[in-house]
């Protein structure tokens, strides 16, 4: 899987939405975006506001992943 930051950059990307508008939704500079895009993981909180904001569970997509690496382990 994708590491969280380029998950969340990736979606921004396809819903044609800029930085600036992803920044003033946030309510932080563009720069934190930027830096958000660099993470492999993300707090919650944060996660849980940047999925409402792009109206995509990213949530989901973990949970995916953690199913898939547990099933790989039995």
């Amino acid at each position: 899987m994708k590491h969280l930051g380029e998950a969340i950059k990736e979606e921004l990307d396809k819903q044609e939405r800029s930085v600036t508008w992803f920044a003033k939704q946030l309510s932080c500079d563009r720069s934190n975006i930027y830096r958000i895009f660099q993470k492999e993981s993300v707090d919650t909180n944060l996660l849980a506001r940047i999925s409402v904001i792009l109206q995509y569970d990213f949530f989901s997509d973990l949970s995916c992943d953690v199913k898939m690496r547990i099933s790989q382990q039995k």
